[in-house]
């Protein structure tokens, strides 16, 4: 049915638009929760938020009465018993405030529908100590502001489309807001749920009301233990949550001011979501000693529930779907670039600090294209590439030529062992993009990079006799050595250098652990003075890449 005409909202009404909410909601969550800032979970924003208001949902379904404030009433307990993490518990916080503004009232008006979008706001900021801006709350606050000042006479369907475009445009604003956002690169995730939840609920108005699985739980994800051993240390604490429930023989239930349990938990954590609904107190902190928090509560009451998890586990699922704000990370003065194949080096290039790796290398060369938008993406004042193959150089070149946001110095690195030998000297502290160049340059040339892989016919080249199957090794495009076994290749290549003084292997995928094992043991025999690395690069088309210095 479409309701874009309609300046009323009844009981059934409001009950599809939350359900269709929800499913949008829902066929969204890793969308959301890949806006996390941090790689850790509170318990994932997405699925919080979409677990929160399914619990809502079917408290709201057992509602038969067709009254908006029965059906919110129960909407808002559903969430409240159901709330888990920060979002979540700020999101059933906004609905329950609703549910107040809708107080009496069978059928309500947009005007009485703004004035519960303001309670819910003013419940949700009331409940986090201190609230913080650029989050959920902003857009929930920023969109409604402005809803007041419009007329409150139009058709729902344009109070629909006109409040998603004042939160889409808040949404896109809290990296302005809050500073870690811009310095990840994303927008709020919690404010993004709510984004959606709206979309859903403006889809039903237009007739289209989203399908989904809302009356199943969301799939329940499988924790990685192994993220935590029994050598890993605790940095993020645990998200601990509970629902008490006041009892009148220990405390005036009526009375009871929950500011004594927000107070004793600021000394103890952080992320503070605390409040009271009518005997119930629902609390949601980080910290590092979730027992300190349970010692306070039992004084008022009895506890409902518990949850106590620890947040360096992280959970994953869900499909991508759906539009958001995209915005840049905050700007640097210096980012680079790399192209590289193989996990092992992009791991290893990532560690070493650069800010933005290309896929590509040996047969996969990228675009002018590829270029351009990781120089978007870092967003900088000056940009060092890396190109890591003779093949790229050119394209890097073109792409510097064609973009003006940012000064593009690309150091001609023809494999990656030479930006590996760059990178490792990567400092950031010189006052011009010259001097930081200039370092990445000599820093090449003090190496050289060899690279060892299985020759594809039969060839004589630089006095080299090269037979189908056989390993050969190039440095630059002169081809070194050949031989029948890997080690045999390597250990000759050593052989036609005039000092080998540090020698680091970098394996690809092909290489057995036998083979890798063999090389070193023969290499220290042949070599037993010099410093020997190995590491996984993870590179397809060459089975070794050696940096020698």
């Amino acid at each position: 049915m479409v309701y874009r005409e309609y300046k009323y909202l009844d009981g059934a009404m409001f009950e599809e638009f939350v359900l269709s909410g929800a499913n949008r909601l829902e066929k969204n969550i890793q969308k959301i929760n890949d806006l996390n800032v941090f790689p850790i979970p509170d318990g994932d924003t997405g699925d919080n938020m979409y677990l929160t208001i399914k619990g809502g949902i079917d408290k709201m379904r057992e509602v038969s009465d067709n009254s908006v404030c029965k059906k919110a009433n129960a909407l808002a307990e559903g969430m409240l018993f159901n709330a888990r993490g920060n979002s979540g518990v700020i999101l059933s916080q906004i609905f329950s405030g609703i549910a107040n503004g809708f107080n009496g009232l069978e059928v309500a008006s947009l005007s009485d529908v703004v004035n519960a979008f303001k309670e819910g706001v003013k419940k949700a900021y009331s409940s986090v100590d201190p609230p913080v801006e650029g989050t959920i709350l902003t857009v929930a606050r920023e969109s409604i502001e402005k809803m007041d000042r419009s007329p409150h006479n139009q058709t729902i369907g344009d109070f629909c489309d006109e409040i998603l475009s004042y939160m889409y445009k808040s949404l896109e604003n809290t990296p302005e807001l809050l500073h870690i956002l811009k310095e990840a690169g994303v927008i709020d995730s919690g404010g993004a749920g709510l984004y959606f939840i709206c979309e859903g609920a403006r889809d039903a108005v237009n007739g289209e009301a989203v399908d989904g699985t809302s009356s199943q739980v969301a799939s329940q994800k499988t924790v990685d233990y192994s993220l935590f051993t029994e050598d890993s240390e605790l940095v993020y604490g645990y998200c601990t949550e509970f629902l008490l429930r006041l009892m009148s023989k220990k405390t005036d239930v009526e009375g009871f001011d929950e500011k004594i349990i927000t107070d004793y938990l600021k000394n103890i954590g952080d992320s503070i979501v605390c409040f009271k609904d009518g005997s119930i107190i629902k609390v949601h902190v980080h910290t590092m000693t979730p027992s300190h928090v349970l010692e306070l509560a039992p004084q008022f009451g009895e506890f409902l529930t518990v949850k106590i998890e620890n947040m360096t586990l992280q959970h994953s699922s869900q499909e991508k779907k759906d539009e958001l704000p995209q915005v840049k990370k905050a700007r640097k003065k210096y980012s680079s670039v790399v192209v590289s194949d193989g996990s092992g080096f992009k791991e290893l290039f990532t560690e070493l600090g650069v800010d933005y790796i290309i896929d590509g290398g040996q047969g996969k060369n990228p675009s002018i294209n590829d270029f351009v938008k990781a120089f978007d993406e870092v967003n900088s004042d000056n940009i060092f590439v890396f190109p890591n193959n003779s093949n790229i150089i050119l394209a890097a070149n073109q792409a510097k030529e064609v973009y003006k946001d940012s000064n593009i110095y690309v150091i001609e690195t023809k494999n990656v062992g030479e930006a590996y030998s760059a990178l490792s000297m990567l400092d950031y502290s010189y006052e011009t993009p010259d001097e930081v160049y200039d370092l990445f340059v000599s820093s090449i040339s003090s190496n050289v990079t060899a690279l060892v892989c299985k020759a594809t016919r039969d060839v004589c080249l630089n006095g080299v006799s090269v037979t189908l199957g056989d390993y050969i090794s190039m440095i630059g495009k002169k081809l070194v050595s050949s031989s029948k076994t890997l080690s045999e290749t390597a250990i000759s290549l050593l052989d036609s250098l005039d000092e080998v003084n540090l020698v680091t292997l970098f394996f690809g995928n092909m290489v057995s652990d036998s083979d890798k094992e063999t090389l070193k043991e023969d290499i220290m025999k042949a070599y037993p003075d010099i410093e020997l690395y190995d590491s996984y690069g993870g590179q397809d088309t060459f089975d070794l890449i050696i940096i020698i210095e």
